[in-house]
């Protein structure tokens, strides 16, 4: 696993939403909430200064549940969840690691975040 800071690339299925992040990809996460035990991303946090979205705004729908704080988006071309703004930390973008080129998500060690405590 990457210690390194570094900028990757971020993209849905059909690379209509497009985006960047510069993080050190140490720590990934699934969730066990209603909503991402469905989905079953692998996810990493990263603060919303090392987070750019470079294309494909117009492409985004969200999705919202139970509070409706967080924000999931997701492309409205090929369904792909890209990435998430979390409830419990509005600062940071939640990204789906299989969206990051050249990054094998099932090569990272990875962590469980208790989301079923906030649903």
């Amino acid at each position: 696993m990457s210690e390194e800071v570094s900028i990757y690339q971020g993209k849905c299925h059909c690379s209509e939403v497009q985006f960047e992040i510069e993080t050190d990809l140490k720590k990934v996460v699934r969730c066990n909430c209603s909503l991402c035990i469905k989905k079953g991303a692998i996810m990493h946090l990263v603060p919303n200064s090392q987070f750019k979205l470079k294309k494909g705004e117009q492409n985004l729908k969200l999705y919202q549940f139970h509070t409706k704080t967080a924000q999931h988006y997701f492309c409205n071309i090929c369904g792909i969840y890209t990435f998430h703004r979390p409830r419990t930390k509005p600062e940071f973008y939640g990204v789906n690691v299989g969206c990051l080129e050249n990054v094998d998500p099932f090569s990272l060690e990875v962590g469980l975040v208790d989301g079923r405590a906030y649903d």
